[in-house]
């Protein structure tokens, strides 16, 4: 691996999970040597990426949420490799709409990588992704503010939306039942949600298989609202039969 391959996805973590990361640590994710860990962090500190710590290093930045953060770090290794995956489904020039999901802000961490996008987000705490895109026009919704979530909500959101139409929206999801229905957790959320995919051409749905068969939420959507549904290996086969016949299926390994 390229050492600056290799030091992107140092950031990507820290970003993403912004605590003390550990030399050893980072070393067994990356399976390089500690040795090579040290010198990518002398390089990163350099630039004025990281702060060096005794063992180890600190983001420069914070996502200062602590419920978010949570969030975002649970099944880390999963959620980045759809991110990785979904990116695929994105092309220069595209208009953008992403919801305030755990996973997609692993996508919006990504987008750096394509040139000449129009993105519209209700996320506060993708802001600081989104920023570091080269011709990138940025467009936060407005409402009311979630502290929990960092995000955005309510009804002058939705007034928002309703003047949006983009390419292609991904939005997450809390729950997939089974019978294929994309639940969230609040009566809001699932509204805003609901209203977002009207507003997309191309609908595409972000969900590691740990969501799927788990209770509870208010319904948004069902997969077969949606043009493909980016998850991780792991479901049972006749599970994921089901579910193929509601919509497109891409599996990628975390």
């Amino acid at each position: 691996m390229k050492p600056q391959i290799r030091q992107q996805q140092i950031l990507d973590r820290l970003r993403a999970v912004p605590q003390e990361w550990r030399i050893d640590q980072l070393a067994r994710d990356l399976r390089v040597s500690s040795l090579t860990i040290r010198r990518d962090l002398e390089e990163l500190e350099k630039n004025g990426a990281v702060v060096r710590t005794v063992g180890g290093c600190l983001a420069v930045w914070r996502i200062h949420h602590a419920d978010y953060q949570a969030r975002v770090s649970h099944n880390f290794a999963a959620k980045r490799a759809i991110g990785h995956a979904a990116l695929e489904e994105v092309h220069a020039g595209d208009v953008l709409l992403i919801n305030d999901g755990s996973t997609t802000y692993h996508l919006a961490s990504c987008l750096a990588a394509v040139g000449g996008l129009t993105v519209y987000t209700n996320s506060v705490a993708m802001i600081g992704e989104l920023r570091r895109c080269a011709d990138l026009k940025l467009y936060i919704m407005g409402g009311e503010y979630d502290e929990r979530l960092a995000s955005m909500g309510g009804a002058l959101l939705q007034d928002a939306l309703a003047k949006v139409m983009a390419d292609t929206v991904f939005l997450g999801v809390d729950v997939i039942d089974e019978r294929g229905r994309c639940l969230t957790a609040d009566q809001e959320t699932a509204h805003t949600a609901a209203l977002m995919l009207r507003h997309a051409r191309r609908k595409i749905l972000l969900a590691d298989h740990t969501k799927v068969a788990l209770r509870g939420g208010v319904v948004y959507a069902k997969l077969s609202d949606f043009d493909l549904w980016i998850t991780t290996k792991g479901m049972p086969s006749g599970v994921l039969r089901g579910f193929r016949r509601q919509t497109k299926i891409k599996e990628v390994q975390k």
